[in-house]
């Protein structure tokens, strides 16, 4: 018999909802694909930052999914993330995760301010300084012309539109090594529309695959084809075929209430 893969969603985001989405993409996969499926999320909510209990559980993780925004965690939970992907292992990161961390300048763990960096392929301090086309803005996805193959877009319609409005991440990201998967224009009248990349997939130093993108408005998983590269990736960060036929829409109808902050 296969041993069952294990997924560690960790959460934790201000903004976007991330400890409410999850938890049912968590359930999605453990229903419908065989896979075990544990949340681990900032306590006592999304607000505090200081502290993600239960982080041990990435020592028996096959996948880290992270969805993180501007966290100070200690340094006893610090070393489970460190050591998962130290190990080499597999991680899927989205949108805000590009700056997980925020520890003032001086601090003993500042450096852990640009773990996104290392983990996703993402420029140090990028997360401090990153533009958007703002909340009145939404995005238009499309299948990057010379990724139509990879597995992850299996399935995927060759466009559609998420709620999410577009980050700017030209030129930075992703890093020159990078796979682009999809490709993303912002749909705002008054800011011209320039096309960005809001998902790839890289080789991290510690030769973890790794998974990233920008998108991640809970609007987002509304939409059939969000939700299957969601599956896919996390099929292919494991080493698994992706789905086929995928087995069709499930609910993730997370009202936005905004920022939390």
């Amino acid at each position: 018999m296969t041993e069952q893969k294990r997924v560690v969603f960790v959460t934790g985001d201000h903004e976007y909802g991330g400890e409410e989405t999850m938890p049912l993409l968590a359930a999605e996969l453990q229903r419908n694909y065989g896979l075990e499926a544990v949340h681990r999320p900032s306590m006592p909510d999304q607000n505090a930052e200081e502290n993600i209990p239960g982080l041990e559980a990435l020592e028996g993780a096959d996948l880290a999914v992270f969805y993180l925004r501007w966290r100070r965690l200690p340094p006893e939970q610090l070393r489970h993330i460190e050591r998962y992907v130290q190990a080499g292992k597999p991680v899927i990161g989205l949108r805000t995760t590009s700056h997980s961390f925020k520890y003032p300048e001086g601090h003993a763990l500042e450096s852990w301010n640009a773990w996104a960096a290392e983990t996703f392929g993402a420029p140090p301090g990028w997360g401090n300084g990153h533009t958007h086309y703002g909340h009145q803005a939404s995005t238009d996805v499309s299948i990057v012309e010379d990724a139509t193959e990879h597995p992850i877009l299996a399935g995927i319609k060759s466009a559609f539109h998420v709620r999410s409005w577009l980050y700017h991440v030209l030129p930075d990201w992703p890093p020159a090594d990078a796979t682009r998967l999809l490709s993303g224009r912002a749909v705002e009248p008054n800011k011209p529309a320039i096309d960005n990349p809001v998902a790839w997939i890289w080789r991290n130093k510690h030769g973890g695959r790794a998974f990233f993108t920008t998108l991640g408005h809970p609007e987002d998983f509304q939409v059939q084809s969000m939700q299957q590269v969601m599956i896919n990736a996390v099929h292919w960060c494991l080493g698994l075929d992706v789905p086929h036929p995928f087995p069709g829409a499930f609910k993730m109808d997370v009202p936005y209430c905004g920022i939390r902050e």
